[in-house]
């Protein structure tokens, strides 16, 4: 399997409003309905970011630690790489999810590390919010409204006992999940899930080594 560029290109956009759950404290968090959270930490984290020229300039290691402290807090990352990986995910051993939870997490960062380094003046615009009061499974729909055509970009969240947290997103129509989902499948279909664990690695070491060339 070649995982595409052009495809890791339209989720850089994509990885811009994942960064918006940055430095948002759990209790608060907790507390903030699922479009109210996004609304409120859009500002907030694009001044962060802005503020921040290790970040702007996509230094890997500085993003990997924002993410780690940061965004794991609000994403159900299990469920997001499960999902990811598919009914293939069941036959996984413990340890096979762990290195794909790991593989998957630092593709994504490399990933960021490309769209931060584009943010200028970016704001966001959270569209009313569809959903009842006992809905505990949503999808939260935004803007992401820049000097160019204002980029869609939705979140799939859902309510846990310590807030809600993001296990999916789309831009442009796009669902991340499923999208690596066919990617991911073709590749445990022809070299297993220790194939597809080795191409990730593979992938975020050229990916490294690009960074430092």
């Amino acid at each position: 399997m070649t995982l595409n560029r052009r495809l890791l290109s339209q989720f850089l956009t994509a990885s811009l409003g994942v960064m918006f759950l940055l430095s948002v404290p759990v209790a608060r968090a907790a507390a903030d309905g699922p479009d109210e959270m996004i609304r409120r930490l859009s500002t907030d984290v694009l001044n962060n970011i802005k503020a921040d020229k290790d970040v702007q300039k996509g230094d890997v290691s500085k993003i990997t630690a924002f993410v780690d402290t940061k965004v794991m807090p609000n994403v159900n990352f299990t469920r997001m790489t499960a999902s990811a990986v598919g009914r293939n995910w069941r036959q996984a051993t413990p340890e096979q999810q762990k290195r794909l939870q790991d593989e998957f997490k630092s593709m994504l960062v490399r990933t960021y590390a490309g769209a931060l380094s584009q943010v200028k003046d970016q704001t966001v615009d959270v569209k009313p919010l569809r959903a009842g009061a006992a809905d505990t499974d949503v999808i939260v729909r935004t803007e992401v409204i820049g000097r160019g055509d204002a980029v869609q970009l939705d979140y799939r969240m859902e309510k846990t006992a310590n807030g809600w947290k993001i296990y999916d997103f789309n831009v442009l129509g796009i669902w991340m999940v499923e999208t690596y989902r066919t990617q991911f499948a073709q590749e445990i279909s022809a070299r297993g899930i220790d194939g597809l664990i080795a191409t990730l690695a593979q992938r975020n070491k050229s990916g490294s080594a690009e960074k430092k060339s």
